[in-house]
């Protein structure tokens, strides 16, 4: 399931990974952008690597929340590659036809996908359990109070547990698309897709919905770059004075401001920043804690280590062990999980 994709063959027999975008009434239009990515990654391969549609239970035309509707085919018994759930702006009941052919469709689809509420309709059918997903930050203690056999992990940008993933909301759908090129197709196709799009290259899974810097949103311009500043020198020593002069105030007027803009002091907020990095070179796959540690200004490895117990509740060695459990998973089949 996962490197280069088999359909990347100069053979004309082998028919394209057919890729269906099922939607309902009031999914969310933004979502259709995901079938963008798929066909720009079919250009200058031949034959084309995907064969793109939208699907619904019935067909015909599908309204969305938006108002616009669209034209669909229905999902029947067709074999898919890939089947990826829309998401919707709220929560609905979900069309109980189109959970049965769910569950009907997936055992015959390599991966199974949803976009912001779409993992709702996958866990309705059953589809999500023992599984560990995420959703629109949002909706994501309603999914997990809903669904316990769920694992919600609410502040991924999109989560791949074995044939099944899931991605946050909005945007993430391209997240998420390019995320499935690049496991088919590899990571040069889906960097030629990010740049035809004028989007930056995915993001990876394990980064946060949020960032530090956009959680604390200062409202002042000369607070905001300081935070920048701070966040692409980790390494520094970025004192209050080493702040402060950067923007060219008083450290006692800085300090003042970021506390009364932010919530936070200074130490505080360039902590959140350095556990931030961290956390996201434990995930990109860094193992070595001292390394993560020089990397990011904690400057010893005690020092991080006491300040991931004090925010995340566990020690660097723990994400380590975890990121290594995954990786080390072997893929159980889509057709035993439904």
């Amino acid at each position: 399931m996962h490197g280069t994709c088999t359909r990347q063959t100069s053979n004309p027999d082998i028919m394209s990974a057919r890729i269906g975008l099922v939607v309902f009434p009031e999914f969310q239009l933004l979502d259709l952008a995901a079938l963008t990515v798929f066909e720009l990654a079919n250009h200058g391969l031949h034959p084309a690597p995907y064969e793109v549609t939208a699907v619904s239970h019935g067909g015909g035309m599908v309204r969305s929340s938006s108002g616009v509707a669209f034209e669909t085919q229905p999902i029947g018994r067709r074999r898919y590659d890939t089947l990826i759930v829309a998401g919707a702006t709220e929560v609905t009941a979900t069309e109980p036809e189109l959970i049965r052919q769910l569950r009907s469709a997936a055992p015959r689809a390599r991966r199974i996908a949803s976009v912001c509420t779409g993992a709702f309709i996958l866990a309705e059918a059953g589809l999500l359990d023992g599984r560990r997903v995420t959703t629109h930050w949002a909706m994501a203690h309603e999914l997990q109070k809903r669904h316990p056999l769920v694992t919600v992990d609410e502040d991924r940008i999109f989560v791949q547990d074995g044939p099944v993933w899931t991605s946050a909301g909005m945007t993430a759908c391209l997240d998420l698309a390019l995320a499935l090129v690049d496991a088919d197709l590899g990571s040069a196709v889906a960097r030629s897709v990010s740049r035809k799009m004028v989007i930056h290259y995915r993001r990876t899974g394990g980064q946060s919905q949020f960032s530090t810097l956009s959680e604390l949103e200062p409202s002042s311009d000369r607070i905001r770059e300081a935070l920048v500043f701070a966040r692409e020198n980790l390494r520094e020593p970025l004192s209050v004075v080493q702040l402060a002069e950067h923007v060219h105030w008083s450290p006692r007027h800085f300090s003042r401001a970021f506390q009364l803009q932010t919530g936070l002091t200074p130490a505080k907020a360039i902590e959140k920043l350095r556990l931030e990095a961290a956390r996201a070179l434990i995930e990109k796959g860094e193992s070595s804690i001292m390394r993560v540690a020089d990397l990011t200004g904690f400057g010893d490895e005690e020092r991080m280590r006491r300040a991931f117990l004090r925010t995340l509740g566990k020690p660097p060695q723990a994400l380590v062990r975890e990121m290594r459990a995954r990786r080390d998973e072997s893929l159980p089949s889509l057709a035993t999980a439904a």
